[in-house]
């Protein structure tokens, strides 16, 4: 996709989640608290919009912040997969505590499973959601933990596993001590 392409993503995909919704710029404006004249801007590619504006205009429509940067192509793919994983829409009504949370892109990766032979069955939808969930928390605690003092140790032991998984290049060695700006490195207070 050219760059010219990639910087009419948000216009065409604000145009696409308005319609969608059948919101007018005054409601979305309402919504959100941007001026229908920015929004006007944004659908006739006048105005570029800043990622602060983005996430207010996904908020207001109720929808991840990435939706905005979604290919038109893709689309195709989405109504593809969610045709041919039907339980996942069963799934999300039957158990929304499992789904609280997912962003529009985690409903995608999840349709696009596949069991043994085909669509996944319920049992399979539940198992893969949950399994989704557990890394995503774990993601998280990873993240945070490599803000820490500990970073340097989180980090050898990822490599250490990641090295009896996949035989490789390792990771450098060095962790910069002080990455984080206004932070210190010094013993007993990192």
């Amino acid at each position: 996709m050219s760059r010219r392409s990639m910087s009419n993503l948000p216009q065409q995909n604000l145009r696409r989640l308005m319609a969608r919704q059948g919101v007018t710029i005054e409601q979305l404006a309402g919504r959100t608290g941007v001026d229908c004249r920015s929004i006007r801007g944004i659908l006739d590619g006048r105005k570029r919009p800043q990622a602060r504006t983005l996430h207010r205009l996904a908020e207001g429509l109720g929808v991840d912040a990435d939706e905005f940067f979604v290919d038109p192509a893709r689309l195709l793919y989405r109504r593809f997969d969610q045709q041919t994983n039907p339980e996942v829409a069963r799934a999300v009504a039957g158990h929304p505590e499992l789904f609280r949370d997912w962003a529009e892109g985690d409903f995608e990766e999840l349709q696009s499973r596949f069991g043994m032979g085909g669509a996944l069955t319920m049992e399979g939808v539940l198992e893969a959601a949950r399994r989704m969930n557990r890394n995503r928390t774990i993601h998280r605690k990873l993240a945070l933990l490599l803000e820490t003092g500990q970073a340097e140790l989180v980090a050898r032991l990822i490599e250490a596993i990641y090295q009896t998984v996949v035989p490789g290049p390792e990771l450098p060695q060095e962790i910069p001590r002080n990455e984080n700006p206004g932070r210190s490195s010094s013993p007993g207070h990192g």
